[in-house]
């Protein structure tokens, strides 16, 4: 969206951004609004002018291209293993992981309170921002333009996947998992808290579909989600 104060370094940054990538926007106004946040919008008086439809956009088109992918590579794996891999790689975790790493987070206009809270670091932010780039970039320059570079981000992430070596953050892997496949959020429920008060042990169980993961244990509280989370997963994939 074009605007008034549309400066000569922003255009700067913008074009910056776009090389990094080997990318070439039609619309250089549509790749700034991807990284308009919502903050950003309400300090500035236009509600609408966010990225938050960009993301609605981009999250449906990485989605195709990634199904896509999987589905043409790899034959010989079913449909669980397939949405399995899917989960992780359009995760919130791998999505910020990819902002940092072609610049988005230094792309965000943020608001003035989101900024000083370190929202420019936020994984949320910066993966909803991905997705609204990748919304940005289709209707820039169609699909296959887009697609092309969504798989040069995530076919890596695939790969890390497969030879096990992505990070996994098991609470947010189960948590998009189970919402995407089921409709509902993993439950978690703190069974007990053991040990002298210098040295406390959380136990925590995870409910799924009404099937108990656990109790795990940590030294506090998210640590033992964690552990449940990660029990839960690792069932999953085994079964």
């Amino acid at each position: 969206m074009k605007t008034d104060n549309f400066c000569t370094d922003r255009k700067k940054d913008l074009s910056t951004f776009q090389k990094k990538l080997d990318i070439k926007f039609n619309d250089i106004y549509l790749l700034d609004s991807a990284f308009h946040h919502r903050s950003f919008a309400n300090e500035h008086g236009n509600y609408l002018d966010n990225n938050e439809r960009l993301e609605f956009l981009g999250d449906s088109v990485l989605g195709i291209a990634v199904a896509d992918y999987l589905y043409k590579t790899m034959h010989d794996h079913p449909e669980g293993d397939l949405a399995k891999i899917k989960s992780v790689v359009v995760s919130e975790m791998t999505l910020s992981e990819i902002a940092v790493r072609i610049g988005i987070q230094k792309m965000l206009l943020l608001g003035k309170g989101e900024e000083n809270s370190g929202g420019r670091a936020k994984k949320a932010i910066l993966a909803d921002a991905t997705e609204a780039f990748f919304g940005a970039y289709y209707l820039d320059s169609g699909f296959k333009v887009a697609e092309k570079l969504i798989l040069k981000l995530l076919v890596p992430e695939i790969e890390k996947v497969l030879e096990n070596k992505h990070h996994k953050d098991f609470k947010t892997l189960l948590q998009e998992y189970y919402q995407k496949k089921c409709k509902e959020c993993p439950v978690y429920k703190l069974e007990k808290i053991t040990g002298p008060d210098h040295e406390r042990v959380f136990w925590v169980s995870v409910v799924l579909n009404g099937k108990v993961y656990g109790p795990e244990t940590g030294k506090n509280k998210k640590e033992a989600e964690q552990a449940a989370a990660k029990n839960a997963w690792d069932s999953i994939n085994r079964e």
